[in-house]
């Protein structure tokens, strides 16, 4: 059964991304956005899935959403009021969920928090880890570091939070977790968006509701013309496979995940 929602403002918004490196093209023209989500009576924050092959250039898409990168033209703007995007306002979760070895959980939030002992101990209870707010990294599994480094990001970015390759490496069981765990922190605030660059296909159907395909076009011949922009939004609200457990053996996940794979050599 699917979820009544009710499509709202823009938060996120790339227009006319291009970046070329040493005169050859490397993202032409991106232009995708995400717009706010609401679900009556509850929190649903967005998630995205960026998704494409090695080398098509999804690293330098997300540098430049991170505001790490200034593209070669276009802009990202964030929010209702579309402001020009900074180094510092989004949260970046690296794959090894760095942390601050020398701090306590509940002092890395503190520095993303000014401070705000009442704030950053209110986000350790939502993620479920405020009986480890003394520990220090060191001392916490992946999973654990994980659930820090996301909720540290949620505090010091606006609403934007980018991961990198969030299932890399991980087991069966460990993706499940951490596909439950941005569930959670997306229902943190209806606003808050994540954009998740993987090549896990399956795993990106089960966590998001929108996925990006990034590629290059093809010319007449078949060959890549250099220069990626997003090909193909695929919309998995619209599915019915958004905000569900246990889609895996939905036919209409089947045919989504069949599609990805049919498309992805072209991309």
């Amino acid at each position: 059964m699917s979820t009544a929602y009710e499509i709202r403002e823009t938060l996120l918004k790339l227009e006319g991304i291009s970046h070329s490196y040493n005169g050859r093209p490397i993202l032409k023209e991106v232009n995708a956005e995400v717009k706010n989500v609401h679900i009556p009576g509850r929190e649903q924050g967005q998630i995205v899935g960026l998704l494409g092959p090695s080398g098509v250039g999804k690293t330098t898409l997300f540098r430049i959403l991170a505001g790490l990168m200034e593209p070669t033209s276009g802009k990202v703007l964030l929010g209702a009021d579309a402001h020009p995007v900074k180094r510092g306002t989004v949260g970046v979760v690296a794959q090894d969920y760095p942390l601050f070895t020398h701090r306590t959980v509940l002092s890395n939030l503190l520095v993303a928090t000014n401070n705000d002992s009442a704030k950053a101990l209110n986000m350790l209870e939502r993620f479920g880890m405020a009986e480890h707010a003394k520990k220090y990294p060191s001392q916490l599994s992946g999973g654990q570091r994980q659930r820090v480094a996301i909720a540290q990001q949620l505090l010091c970015s606006e609403f934007l939070v980018l991961m990198d390759e969030p299932f890399s490496g991980l087991d069966p069981v460990a993706v499940k977790n951490v596909i439950k765990l941005l569930g959670e922190a997306a229902a943190v605030d209806e606003h808050k968006t994540f954009v998740l660059v993987t090549h896990d296909i399956e795993a990106a159907i089960e966590t998001c509701d929108t996925l990006w395909l990034l590629g290059r076009d093809r010319d007449p011949a078949g060959q890549p013309v250099p220069g990626a922009r997003v090909q193909r939004v695929i919309d998995l609200m619209a599915c019915g496979l958004a905000w569900r457990e246990s889609i895996t053996s939905d036919p209409e996940y089947l045919r989504v995940l069949s599609e990805i794979q049919a498309l992805f050599p072209q991309l």
